[in-house]
């Protein structure tokens, strides 16, 4: 099993989640998160005054999927939320070795 960890842009949410849901997989959680990449964050301008946003709002989106799942779902995330500029966002993919349904108490892939 995978557990896929992606930083998105706020705006490609809800494209994000239709791919997700369109290639078979409903499951997801999703965090409201801030920070920066390479690019240390933006200088905007506001009424003539320039100031730098360190932070930039991002959403964090975790799914845990069968390791036959894990590239389509990858490819998925990569083609509703590449807009093709800075801060698009990253995909992390690690190992699960286990996990527990609480209600049943099933285990392994039976669980997702």
């Amino acid at each position: 099993m995978k557990k896929i960890d992606a930083i998105i842009r706020p705006e490609k949410l809800d494209e994000v989640r239709k791919a997700i849901e369109a290639v078979g997989y409903p499951g997801i959680t999703i965090t409201e998160a801030e920070g920066h990449g390479r690019q240390k964050g933006v200088v905007q301008q506001w009424r003539g005054e320039t100031y730098r946003v360190d932070f930039l709002p991002k959403v964090k989106l975790e799914l845990v999927v069968s390791d036959a799942d894990a590239d389509r779902i990858i490819q998925a995330i990569i083609k509703a939320a590449k807009t093709g500029a800075v801060g698009d966002g990253k995909i992390f993919v690690s190992d699960v070795r286990d996990v527990v349904k609480i209600r049943t108490g099933e285990r392994g892939e039976q669980a997702l």
